[in-house]
This record gives structure tokens, sequence and C-alpha cells, in this order.
């Protein structure tokens, strides 16, 4: 009963540690999950608490459920409209471009630490996949307004990279124990990680979502069955010989991207699951390393992974993306600085303490030297790198508050709750207001006394609004309730004014005095623009044209909706 007490009381109190540590992240700029290691291994054997703790196999059984579910909550959390730009990169990245680092580091990996060829490819395929458990982490904490197709290639990236580096990790382990099969066996072992990983999790997710859209069940009952299926299709996927991993994701992204009042009732839980994942893993991973004898390690691991960071991810976007996409060189140096390295790399490097792999410490503790050296250097300069390169947009404004109605099984009506801040609606009559069609403003606050609104009445700075509407009236009163700061961002970022995307380019060079080509005559300026930056565009994205920067500031899908002019 007292080891009972006593384990309670410890996790307790890592837990609660941990949560609170989040200050401390705020407070000094570093990653939040580099606190939820320090504190592992401050309870760990050579830390304050003087824990032993070296329980390999149920770190890997904790490590594989706490990825799954980080995976399958930011699958439900990525939009497919996304993929529209951010898939093929993401796909070559997570193939091409893991390889390729896994090599680079590798053959690095046998010079420093003295190895042989499988050695080091072994440490360089351990350590050469993003984490998406850090990336989702980084970038969601941040608030980092990334533009969309830099954002989506690492969000995409990180979550279906884990195949080629579990196919790598595992063909290099037998190989070191002599268990390696022909070239059939490891051309089928990786046919099997993409291919049923894909198959069952995105057939399994668009059934998970139907069965969801259907069933009525209390609201806290939708979460656990999400869960539960989510690790069904993570189990069914593995035991078949495929990537769980990939197969979670996509399954979550499947469930997350069918429309429904489900979503609203799984999607705060998840976020609660997926911290206390995120948590629980790097708590039990920094338990489980010995500081002592990871310092062996010390000079040639960091020199690894500044290799890693500063050579072999960079080569390894480069050549995977530019020759094949659209990408400018400063949003090539950002994906580039994002390849974090988290709790994938420590939990692959688990693998070869259980295959029996000789000297198995060496590649445990190089990874999670570069885990840590990672988070420490690219984790806590993000947000400098991404106004250095130029890949932030301005953040719009969007409801303080939103949640369905539950009046119908689909397309379902909404609350949004938004704060007055916007300079041009003091004392402006709500009958005046330019509201999309069929969105009413349900009830006002003012000085925390509800009002009924009426046509007449009379908005005031700090009025808060209740507004009933559709996701696809968003834009609008978005646009409409935009903050004076928030449009003075805007201004500065896209121009001071905008033009219509629909408007013909022969118009527009009439208004400015500019000379177009005759195939340029009867484009719409959309079209004109999404040309020039060279198909796919994105908010942000801009050209340098007779004097001007014309950039893109709205999309509607694929097309471009408004584009803001601003002198260079």
């Amino acid at each position: 009963m007292d080891s009972i007490n006593t384990l309670f009381l410890f996790t307790g109190s890592l837990l609660a540690l941990s949560i609170l540590a989040s200050r401390l992240s705020a407070l000094f700029g570093l990653p939040l999950l580099l606190f939820f290691l320090a504190l592992g291994m401050l309870a760990g054997e050579d830390g304050l608490l003087g824990i032993e703790f070296d329980n390999y196999p149920l770190a890997f059984i904790i490590g594989h459920l706490a990825l799954a579910m980080i995976l399958l909550d930011g699958g439900l959390r990525t939009r497919l409209k996304t993929f529209r730009v951010g898939f093929k990169p993401a796909l070559s990245l997570a193939t091409l471009g893991v390889f390729l680092t896994s090599g680079i580091v590798g053959l690095c990996a046998m010079w420093l630490l003295d190895l042989s060829l499988a050695q080091g490819l072994l440490v360089g395929a351990i350590v050469g996949s993003t984490d998406a458990a850090a990336v989702f982490s980084m970038l969601g904490g941040r608030g980092l307004n990334l533009n969309e197709r830099v954002g989506a290639t690492l969000e995409i990236e990180s979550g279906t990279n884990d195949p080629m580096a579990i196919f790598l990790t595992i063909t290099l382990v037998e190989v070191l124990t002599g268990e390696v099969g022909g070239p059939v066996d490891t051309l089928l072992l990786f046919l099997n990680q993409f291919g049923l990983g894909l198959l069952i999790g995105v057939g399994g997710g668009w059934l998970i979502g139907k069965l969801l859209r259907w069933l009525d069940l209390a609201p806290g009952l939708y979460s656990l069955l999400t869960l539960g299926l989510g690790l069904f299709v993570f189990g069914l996927t593995s035991v078949l010989g495929g990537s769980g991993f990939l197969a979670i994701y996509l399954a979550g992204l499947m469930v997350g991207n069918q429309p429904g009042r489900h979503l609203s009732f799984i999607l705060p839980v998840h976020d609660g699951l997926a911290w206390l994942s995120q948590i629980g893993l790097f708590l039990v991973l920094g338990l489980l390393v010995t500081p002592s004898e990871m310092m062996d390690y010390a000079i040639p691991a960091t020199l690894l992974s500044l290799i890693l960071i500063f050579v072999a991810r960079p080569l390894a976007v480069i050549v995977a993306i530019k020759p094949f996409f659209r990408f400018r060189w400063r949003e090539i140096a950002f994906i580039s600085w994002v390849g974090l390295r988290g709790a994938v790399p420590i939990v692959l490097a688990i693998f070869p303490v259980i295959g029996g792999v000789e000297n198995a410490a060496l590649y445990f503790n190089v990874a999670f030297f570069g885990v840590l050296i990672s988070l420490l250097v690219q984790g806590s300069s993000l947000s400098p790198a991404a106004r250095i390169t130029r890949v932030l947009v301005p953040a719009r404004t969007t409801p303080n508050r939103r949640g369905p109605l539950g009046v119908l099984p689909e397309n379902d009506y909404e609350m949004f709750v938004y704060q007055v801040e916007n300079d041009a609606l003091e004392d402006a009559p709500i009958r005046l207001l330019r509201f999309p069609s069929g969105a009413i403003i349900s009830a006002l606050f003012r000085q925390h006394a509800m009002l009924h609104p009426k046509g007449n009445t009379r908005l005031r700075l700090g009025d808060v609004l209740c507004v009933i509407g559709r996701s696809d009236d968003l834009p609008a009163l978005n646009r409409l309730f935009n903050g004076d700061a928030r449009l003075k961002q805007e201004r500065a970022f896209f121009g001071t004014f905008t033009l219509d995307g629909g408007a013909l380019m022969r118009d527009v060079a009439d208004a400015y005095g500019l000379t177009l080509s005759p195939g340029e005559q009867e484009m719409t300026l959309g079209e004109f623009v999404s040309l020039r930056v060279g198909g796919h565009p994105v908010v942000g994205d801009d050209i340098d044209w007779h004097g001007f920067q014309w950039v893109i500031s709205e999309m509607d899908g694929n097309h471009v909706k408004r584009v803001g002019l601003r002198l260079y």
C-alpha cells in the first residue's frame, strides 16, 4: 500500500510541476518539452529524487502509446485543404528527406564515434526524422501564424515521416544482429510500412468519422470512442506490418475533416490527452537516461547534433524540395531550421536495446543528446527565425469563443462571441453593419449586463456580441470585428489598400500605368498573381512588379480573392 501511495505522490507531483513549468517556458523562452525532460532527469537516478528506472520495454510501450495519441490529435486538427499546398513537399521530405538526413548523419557518426558503416547509419536512422510532438507543440504553443505553404509542409511532414525512420532503424538493427532478410523482404517491409499505413489509416478514419456522425452518444463518450478506435487502427496496422503511426495520424485526419457536432466534444478532450501524453512521455524518457553516462558521449554527440542542424537537415531539405516545388529560399531556410527532434528519436533508440544490438547504450545516449541540443538551439529560436525568414503572416481576428448549437446534423449553426475592438464600430447602429446573410446578433453584453439588441442599438468599444451564423460566415465576421491593432498590422504587411482579385488586368494596368503582354490583358488580377508566384498561391505570397509589391491578402479556396499593394 505504501508503494502505491508513493507512486501516486511522485506521479502527481511530477505532473503538476510539469504543467506549472509552462510559466517558466514563457518567461525564459525555452521549449516546454525541454522542461519536461529536465524534470524527468532531476527525478531520475542521478537527480534529486534518485529514482532508478531502466525498464526499456515499459518505456517503449509508453512511448508508442503517447506518440499514437499525439499523432491522433495532430491529425484531428489538420485541415484537408492544407494538403493542397503541403502534401507533395511534405511527402518528399518524409521519404527522400529522411533518407538523406539519415545518410549524412550516419557517415559523420562513423567518423566521430569510430563506428562501422552499419552502426553509423543506425545512428543516422534514429535521429533522421522530425518529431510530431515537438513540431505540433512548438508551432502551436508559440502562436506562430506561418504562411500556409510552410506551416502545412511542416505539420504534414512531422506526421508522416515516422515510417521511413522506423523502416531504416528496423532494417539496420537486423543487419547488426545478423537477422536481415533478403532484398525482397526489405522491400516488402518498406511497402508494408507505407502502404498498409495509408490504406488502413484513410479507410479506418473514414469509417470512424461516419460512425461518429451516425451515433447519438453522451458528449463525453465521443472522445473516448475516437481514442479507442484510433488505437485499434494503430494496433491493427502494426500487427499487419504497417506503420501504426502513419495510420493513426491519417485516421485522425479523416475524422477531423468530417463535419459534425461530435467534433466540438472530441477536440478539447484530445487536446488535453495530447498534452498529457507529451508530459508523460518526456518525463519517462527523462527518468530513463543517466546523465553521468550520457556525458561520456558529450563532445561527439554535440558535434553530430550540430552537423544535423546546420548541414544534414538543410541539404536534405534543399534536395528534397527545391528542384521539384516552388519554395522561396527564405521558406527553405525556415523549414530547414524547424527540423525539431523530440520523442521519436529517443523511442527509436530503444529499438537497438530491445533488439540486443552490441553497445546499445551508445545509440540511446547519442539520440538523447541530439534531442536536447535540438530543443535548446532550434526550439528556443523559432520565433526570431520565423521573423527573419519572413514566413509569418498577420494573425486575423477570430471569435473569442465558438461552439455549435446542435440544431442540425450537418453544416450546423454556431455561436460566435466577439468583442468590439474596432474604432470604426464605435457608435455604429447595428442595422448599418454589413453582416453576412443569415447571421444575426442574438445577445449584446455591455459592462456585464445583457442588452436586447435592436436595429437602432449603437455599439460601444468593449461590447461583447453573441452572433449566430455558420462557419462560412466567419471571414466576413472576422473582417467586420477586426480590431485597430490588427488592422495596423495587416496594413503594414499587405499595404494600405487592397484590390479585388477578380479585377481584369487591363483595367488594373490602365489605372496604374502598367505594361502587359497581349496574353495578360484578359487575365484577372488573381490569375496574374497566381501565375507569377508559380501556382498554388497562399496568403502572404508577393511579387515585385512595376514599383509595387503585390501581396495576396485573402484566398477563397484555390482562388486569390484580394491583393494588397505596397511600395518597396
